[in-house]
């Protein structure tokens, strides 16, 4: 390797020597700097033929092993832990719209930074049976505190819990991952650009370079957008809340199957006339086909078979007495 770094400078000191007289060449040379050596990575790319071959040698000495688990990792190191809350509420009729509404307030007087709407729905079926859900993104200590008030409200406007659910998801591995992925990256691209500024190489190389540095910046703008999806999820956990309607046991939305019975009577029994007419219809032409082929047998072919069957019965030997 110092064999490598020494012989470009030597080269270029005996082009120099060759070409310069007392007050030419040796005049510029002497007012010049050396040039530099070139850098390591740049030798390994041209010996190698590629900026390929380059990009991964710099990767392997910037990427940071990854860290395997250990049981005896440090109890103090920070985690990055992503919650999500669903919550099912059962209100008396007529509570579902401005418990949902209530909600709605909540999040938005919080102000976007703390908590986002990402959805609301509402479902009426009738005057007396509407449902609907609520999605929402908040910071995870105004969540608590909704959840921690929600049970006195819904007890409050005569409603109840149906549901509860808290979901946790580590994501502190694959943040770091992340992370150190895209400091590998960005190193990687640093010294891309390192090696454009300096135009060492012939232009085929430099083309090359241009090639992977513009895949590099964008690996980064993906692992950088991929990082912050992530730590987004820790920092805004969601909540999913689902209302329905408490319907009273004798409610004249509930269904009376023996009243439906009796009401749909002549609309059933006109359907089933309907049906045996509609049958009669389609068998009337096979029926007719059928009694044209008996008449032909019973009128034609029957009684000249058995007319046949005589003549060719064996008449009786007499009987000698």
């Amino acid at each position: 390797m110092i064999l490598k770094r020494v012989t470009p400078a030597l080269a270029a000191l005996g082009f120099l020597a060759a070409c310069g007289g007392p007050g030419g060449g040796n005049a510029d040379y002497e007012r010049s700097p050396a040039p530099p050596p070139p850098a390591p990575v740049m030798e390994e790319a041209a010996s190698f033929g590629g900026v390929r071959k380059m990009a991964s040698a710099d990767q392997s000495f910037s990427q940071p092993s990854p860290t395997p688990d250990r049981p005896d990792a440090e109890p103090g190191a920070q985690q990055y832990i992503a919650y999500s809350h669903s919550l099912g509420l059962r209100l008396p009729q007529g509570g579902v719209e401005p418990m949902m509404q209530a909600h709605i307030d909540a999040c938005k007087a919080a102000g976007t930074n703390t908590c986002i709407i990402i959805n609301s729905n509402t479902y009426s079926y009738d005057e007396d049976n509407i449902s609907g859900n609520v999605s929402l993104r908040a910071k995870p200590d105004w969540i608590e505190s909704f959840l921690a008030a929600i049970d006195e409200a819904t007890e409050k406007a005569g409603g109840e819990v149906t549901s509860r659910s808290t979901r946790a998801d580590d994501l502190t591995r694959q943040i770091i991952d992340t992370d150190s992925r895209l400091e590998a990256q960005k190193t990687l691209q640093t010294r891309l650009e390192g090696l454009l500024e300096r135009r060492d190489g012939t232009l085929g190389d430099l083309l090359q370079i241009e090639r992977e540095l513009a895949r590099v910046t964008g690996e980064i703008e993906s692992i950088e957008a991929n990082l912050k999806a992530l730590r987004l999820r820790v920092s805004m956990s969601s909540l999913d809340i689902s209302y329905e309607t408490k319907v009273p046991p004798f409610s004249p939305s509930r269904s009376n199957p023996l009243g439906e019975a009796f009401g749909d009577f002549f609309y059933n029994l006109s359907a089933a006339i309907a049906s045996v007419i509609t049958a009669f219809a389609v068998g009337l032409p096979w029926l007719l086909l059928i009694g044209v082929f008996l008449w032909i047998w019973l009128k034609l072919i029957w009684p000249r078979m058995r007319r046949k069957k005589k003549v060719d019965a064996p008449k009786p030997r007499p009987t000698q007495s």
